[in-house]
């Protein structure tokens, strides 16, 4: 039998001579299963948001792209596109003309930016479950379409059902000479008319306009260079795909992922969840304070217990290890509570979304999104139980150190 946790079970469910000891045990179980269930739950919403993000740029990007390292375009056939498409996982590639244009419909305008793919861009994508109004296409009977995105079609109060006014796309000419007279000169100038319209994501939505490959390079005078390659592959070989493009594209090319195209934004959200966690765990060390107080309280109660042990001849570390074991009894069960109404919290969540976002009628999602990690369990359970060994280890070793010196002296 294990002397120190029975003696410490009978300490933590039996009844003190003071109450006052037995109030303070339950309020230290009580913050730590809400500091372990707030813990859990912000963590899991979170992840439930960075997934959301990530798949809402899913929807636009390609798996992999291939851009310069010096200069804003290329020629393509200074990469081997063959190769690629020998790679296990193929699907698609596209080539990407990217520029900033001065888009007018109407009596409004705006500037944008427009990206122009193929249709194997569009047919891989899964930028057909963002159309909110018209059709998914840029091209139909040899005629050039656009997709614009939802902020820049409300900026330019584009009436998707007016077959009568066209986008007109402006760009500067290269080498052009401003014309005082008539500065519309100085700018190559396309009209299109809109197919559709897409919401994936703000910065997406009043930014981009999509638009086919040959339009844009008449638009722009330009008949073989490129910004970027983008490539499709199958879920499973994405990541074998990636290190052989990076070899066959060599150290003349960037190639990103989906995750590295935009680095900068998860590494933010990355930063905010452990920040937030850093907080979290801080109101948590705060919460064991009680931890500290009951067992303080707890020593001073049972000194004849004590003394009666040392007498019996306990060793000091016996002794030591029923304090230590009751603030760790303390801790796990607060624990495992918050972890287990976490669990329930961030399940009925998933399932019924009860807590539900402000001005939802503007966002993608009505209410919170919650992704559970097992991982985040574990850190959470890790988390505590260190918290509560080191609460529980100050108080079962300094008080019974000032106790062990006090019975010597009697």
């Amino acid at each position: 039998m294990n002397l120190p946790f029975f003696i410490a079970r009978r300490y933590l469910l039996s009844k003190k001579s003071n109450n006052a000891i037995n109030i303070i045990s339950w309020i230290s179980v009580g913050g730590i299963t809400v500091g372990a269930l707030a813990l859990v739950v912000v963590l899991s919403v979170f992840n439930g948001f960075e997934n959301l993000v990530i798949s809402l740029y899913n929807t636009f990007d390609s798996d992999i792209r291939i851009t310069a390292v010096e200069g804003k375009s290329f020629d393509p056939s200074r990469l081997p596109l063959d190769k690629f498409k020998s790679i296990k996982g193929y699907q698609y590639h596209t080539e990407v003309l990217e520029e900033n244009v001065l888009l007018k419909y109407g009596d409004k305008q705006f500037i944008g930016t427009f990206k122009a793919v193929n249709n194997d861009y569009l047919r891989h994508s899964r930028l057909d479950t963002m159309l909110v109004a018209g059709e998914f296409m840029i091209e139909s009977g040899g005629r050039a379409f656009a997709l614009l995105g939802q902020g820049v079609a409300y900026y330019l109060s584009v009436n998707i059902n007016d077959f009568s006014t066209p986008v007109s796309l402006y760009v500067p000419k290269k080498k052009a000479r401003f014309n005082m007279l008539n500065p519309e000169d100085a700018f190559s100038r396309e009209s299109i008319f809109p197919s559709g319209i897409f919401s994936v994501q703000q910065e997406i939505d009043s930014k981009y306009i999509l638009v086919p490959l040959p339009f844009a390079r008449g638009l722009l005078d330009n008949d073989t260079e490129v910004n970027a390659i983008e490539l499709g592959f199958t879920k499973e070989e994405r990541v074998n795909a990636e290190s052989e493009i990076r070899k066959l594209a060599g150290n003349d090319f960037i190639v990103k992922n989906r995750y590295q195209q935009h680095e900068m934004l998860y590494k933010i959200m990355r930063s905010e969840k452990w920040a937030i966690f850093l907080i979290l765990s801080f109101i948590l060390i705060i919460a064991t304070f009680n931890v500290i107080g009951s067992l303080t309280m707890l020593i001073v109660e049972k000194k004849k217990d004590i003394a009666i042990l040392f007498g019996l001849g306990a060793e000091a570390k016996t002794v030591r290890k029923i304090f230590l074991t009751e603030g760790l009894m303390i801790t796990a069960a607060g624990a495992f509570v918050g972890l287990f109404l976490g669990f329930v919290i961030c399940y009925l969540q998933m399932e019924y979304g009860f807590v539900k976002l402000e001005g939802q009628g503007s966002f993608v999602i009505d209410s919170y999104p919650v992704k559970m990690k097992a991982l985040d369990f574990v850190l959470v359970l890790l988390t505590v139980m260190v918290i509560g060994f080191i609460a529980s280890w100050l108080p079962s070793h300094k008080l019974l150190k000032d106790t062990f010196r006090l019975g010597s002296r009697d």
